[in-house]
């Protein structure tokens, strides 16, 4: 089943901007409203944005509240979270998404966002991988690729091949994002489903052994034996313990996969890197991995 593609942006076009985790401030937003509006878009900016509750940007019903105005708004044609960190999990309960399915609209964002890519495309609608406005300063690739992703320009990327690379070929929806949120977010009715799939995972500042367990929790779950191909995104900041774990973080995600066919790319420009490259998730892509790696989209 093909999921329903929200219309792309055209200047004048409303964006909204929500926290639906971690708080942020004016200052820290401002570079992005700045880049927004010289896109030609309209930014509105949700009610309870900048508030604060410990570390979150305000309380739950706070939070939900700012998304939920946003998506029942049908003049706003985009909703990119400012920033992630932890805490949509916390809200994704409380959301209707009715307005959403009769109006749909991109929702952006990567890390702590991966809840909403994943519920939403259980509602049946694509959404966008990408960078956010905390990060709209560290890379101006990765911020032109959203551009260009947001207005309907064409996003198809070829990289370098990894050694640890496995060749191949294979077509399928693209899902995923972040793997200790799809870890988190297993058995739940935001779990997703990855038959004939492209997978794309990414990570940031976790333990080795911790890797290992969120793969093997992915793999006893059923989530890796029926892929079409897996794509491995930046995973940065590993750490490990006083005695080491023994294996790399790419050996680990190889061995969780040994007895699968299927094609698996590593180093994909997406994550929690300054390079993070835009995708449509819940579109179907095809990934050719050889002497380069290269995503098209279908």
């Amino acid at each position: 089943m093909n999921l329903i593609q929200p219309a792309y942006l055209k200047k004048g076009d409303k964006i909204g901007i929500v926290a639906c985790a971690r708080k942020i401030s004016k200052e820290e937003i401002k570079p992005a409203c700045d880049i927004l509006k010289s896109w030609g878009l309209e930014i509105v900016l949700s009610k309870n944005l900048f508030n604060s509750d410990n570390q979150y940007s305000g309380t739950d019903s706070e939070r939900a509240e700012d998304l939920q105005l946003m998506l029942n708004d049908s003049s706003i044609k985009a909703v990119i979270s400012a920033r992630g960190g932890y805490g949509t999990v916390r809200i994704i309960d409380k959301i209707d998404f009715t307005e959403l399915k009769k109006h749909p609209k991109w929702v952006v964002g990567y890390s702590d966002i991966t809840v909403l890519h994943s519920h939403i495309h259980k509602v049946g609608i694509e959404t966008m991988h990408a960078t956010m406005p905390i990060n709209f300063t560290k890379n101006e690739e990765s911020v032109e690729s959203l551009r260009a992703a947001l207005f309907g320009e064409k996003l198809n990327y070829e990289i370098a091949t990894h050694h640890l690379n496995k060749k191949g070929c294979a077509e399928g929806e693209l899902i995923g994002g972040n793997l200790s949120l799809i870890y988190a977010l297993t058995g739940s009715i935001s779990d997703i489903d990855t038959k004939d799939k492209i997978l794309f995972i990414e990570d940031l500042d976790e333990y080795l052994y911790h890797i290992d367990r969120m793969m093997i929790n992915l793999k006893r779950s059923g989530k890796l034996s029926n892929l079409a191909g897996l794509i491995i995104g930046g995973m940065t900041d590993m750490k490990d313990n006083t005695i080491p774990y023994g294996k790399t973080v790419e050996e680990i995600i190889l061995d969780a996969v040994a007895e699968y066919n299927y094609t698996v790319c590593f180093s994909f420009p997406a994550g929690h890197i300054d390079k993070n490259m835009a995708v449509y998730l819940g579109r179907k892509v095809k990934l050719n991995v050889g002497e380069k790696t290269a995503l098209t989209y279908l």
